[in-house]
């Protein structure tokens, strides 16, 4: 089961804003919180890191 396409979208847009991970309204993802770090790292979302 994936994300919804248009929460991805908009996580993707928050994403690139941020230089750290971050869920889909833009708060810092704990580093312990393994469970949405899984889910960030297969939707892709890694690639969108602000460098």
């Amino acid at each position: 089961m994936g994300v919804n396409a248009v929460i991805k979208k908009n996580w993707i847009e928050v994403q690139k804003k941020h230089d750290v991970p971050v869920n889909a309204i833009g708060i810092k993802i704990d580093p312990k919180d393994q469970k949405t770090l899984k889910v960030w790292k297969e939707e892709g979302l890694d690639q969108f890191v602000k460098k």
